[in-house]
């Protein structure tokens, strides 16, 4: 019976619906959108179920198994919302830490029911921007094993579908820039796993084998705290490990570690992911008060590039200054990039030339953590506030359709064949015709 069990498990893990790390295989493009289009806290809701704990982590799904990971502060503490977290910065280092518990659970994605739930480890961690969580990194699957991290403890764990321990790494705790916390989500690739972990003492990138748990090899890392996810570049030429940095976006061959390319001069910090279409990727940064540089390079770069005052080079196909993403990762679509920004703003780049093709301002639109996701018709916008913005993919903005959901959000939506996911901090909802 188990045999059976775990073949049915390993048909399901090949699933091409399959959402098994942050903003899914294609960093949240779908050739087409199953979910509905329209729903609100009332309507369209297949379930809900109450958070414990909080986190912005992403869902992994596989099969009919979700996967969230937590942190249970045991004074019940949640996160805030931008606006409240800016309030509270001048006094949130001086608060006392809490005892948590970092957990991981397994939820029916039928249903929603808990199938498991398990404690990873118990600590008092340091204290975090109020609008941050112990739980930030999102887990990742290879189709076999669960793996989670949680950054702010060091712990590597990988377990199987039905909550057992396989095995872990304690890769250590490290401050972070201005105490404002982790967020880099797990990537796995070819049987093995990555972590980026940059931070303000010891910064790093390692692969680990997926089975085992054997350190592959670890690149010790120039940058400072960043927040950005590392992502596996696929394109005509092979494939590249991308992780952005304080000012720097590297290249990396997966299976040795080696540098294959890198690209300096971007300045502060990344908070948000690159977006790919084909053999071109775009990236950049932006932060409170303050607007970076957008940048596009085509695959086949090696070497180092220095970008100059004005964010160019030779070597890129294009840059556009103080347009750069904030903490939402953008998404492409029909060969447009779609960059939310400050004030409710939505910016629209033709990703060949790199020219802007629309500015403009979405009428209630809040601050946009969560990345985007599209498919060739439609571009999704989520922000904090709940509310689901579904823009038209084409040359000219149309907003068809604003649907609410009365709860904080941060987290990066799951979207696994019709069902779309949604964590916020008081409940993880689906979304389902």
């Amino acid at each position: 019976m188990r045999l059976i069990f775990t073949l049915i498990i390993s048909i399901t893990a090949v699933n091409a619906g399959d959402w098994t790390q942050f903003r899914g295989a294609n960093l949240g493009r779908m050739d087409s959108i199953q979910h509905p289009l329209q729903w609100s806290s009332d309507a369209g809701i297949a379930w809900s179920v109450p958070m414990s704990g909080s986190g912005w982590s992403s869902p992994v799904v596989v099969g009919d198994r979700v996967f969230l990971t937590a942190a249970e502060a045991t004074d019940g503490s949640r996160p805030q919302g931008m606006m409240a977290g800016v309030a509270s910065m001048g006094s949130y280092r001086n608060s006392k830490p809490v005892q948590h518990a970092f957990t991981v659970s397994c939820l029916s994605l039928q249903d929603g029911r808990q199938l498991w739930k398990q404690t990873v480890s118990e600590a008092v961690p340091p204290v975090v921007h109020p609008s941050n969580t112990y739980a930030t990194e999102s887990p990742a699957s290879d189709g076999q094993r669960l793996f989670t991290f949680f950054a702010t403890t060091g712990m590597l764990s990988a377990w199987d579908f039905d909550g057992k321990e396989l095995w872990r790494q304690e890769l250590g705790s490290y401050a972070t820039g201005n105490a404002f916390g982790t967020a880099s989500s797990l990537v796995a690739h070819d049987g093995l796993v990555f972590v980026q972990n940059d931070n303000d003492e010891d910064s790093f990138i390692a692969a680990f084998n997926a089975e085992s748990g054997e350190r592959i090899w670890r690149q010790q890392r120039k940058s400072k705290t960043s927040w950005a996810s590392p992502f596996i570049w696929n394109h005509a030429g092979g494939q590249e490990l991308v992780a952005c940095g304080s000012g720097t976006v590297t290249g990396y061959e997966p299976a040795s570690g080696k540098v294959i390319w890198s690209v300096s001069g971007v300045e502060s910090s990344f908070s948000s992911s690159p977006a790919v279409t084909g053999g071109r990727m775009m990236f950049g940064n932006s932060g409170p008060g303050s607007a970076g540089p957008l940048v596009a390079i085509d695959a086949g770069l090696s070497g180092s590039v220095q970008l100059d005052q004005e964010f160019s080079s030779e070597q890129i196909a294009w840059s556009r200054k103080n347009s750069g993403p904030g903490m939402a990762s953008p998404v492409t679509c029909q060969g447009r990039l779609y960059i939310p920004g400050s004030g409710g703003m939505l910016s629209c780049y033709d990703v060949e030339s790199g020219e802007r093709i629309y500015r403009t301002r979405i009428s209630g639109m809040k601050t946009v953590a969560a990345s985007l996701w599209a498919d060739d018709e439609h571009v999704f916008i989520l922000d904090e506030a709940g509310s689901t913005f579904v823009v038209a993919a084409g040359a000219e903005y149309k907003l068809l359709h604003t649907n609410s959901i009365d709860d904080l959000i941060w987290s990066t939506p799951a979207i696994c064949g019709d069902s779309l996911l949604i964590r916020g901090v008081e409940k993880l909802y689906c979304i389902r015709p």
